[in-house]
């Protein structure tokens, strides 16, 4: 798949929080918990899977749910996930991404979090700016659930 500037986003972010309490957010599914997703199933591996499920509220009934592999795993330092969101309606429509989260220490009580997803979803700009703002609120409450 060649993807060219536009079709991902990154976002860079500095988290209060020792990385090895980072990484974990990431990986732990009790945590993921806490800040990503209401269900959340991860094999904390190279190769392992996962399922994230985030339950329909009032304002959007439908549960959403993203799944996929664990393409690398380097504790502390670099996940890379392929992210599937399966379309409810069942039409064949998967947004299909690939998310790398790099991981770096700053001094011991700072991580700054480096977030790249990529896919062809993203070749039109309102798909990025929804991606880049869902992506921001997810990471400022893994900052605050960090806190």
């Amino acid at each position: 798949m060649d993807l060219d500037g536009e079709s991902q986003i990154t976002l860079t972010r500095t988290i209060d929080a020792h990385i090895d309490d980072v990484f974990k957010a990431w990986t732990d599914p009790a945590l993921i918990e806490q800040w990503q997703a209401d269900e959340a199933e991860l094999d904390a591996f190279e190769g392992g899977e996962y399922k994230f499920t985030t339950f329909g509220d009032d304002e959007d009934p439908e549960d959403h749910t993203v799944s996929g592999e664990i393409l690398a795993f380097v504790e502390n330092e670099k996940l890379v996930m392929s992210w599937v969101h399966k379309d409810e309606e069942d039409d064949g429509d998967d947004l299909i991404f690939v998310l790398e989260i790099l991981f770096k220490a700053i001094g011991d009580e700072q991580t700054q979090i480096t977030l790249t997803e990529r896919g062809l979803a993203h070749s039109d700009p309102e798909s990025r700016i929804f991606s880049i703002e869902a992506w921001n609120a997810a990471l400022e409450h893994l900052a605050e659930v960090m806190d």
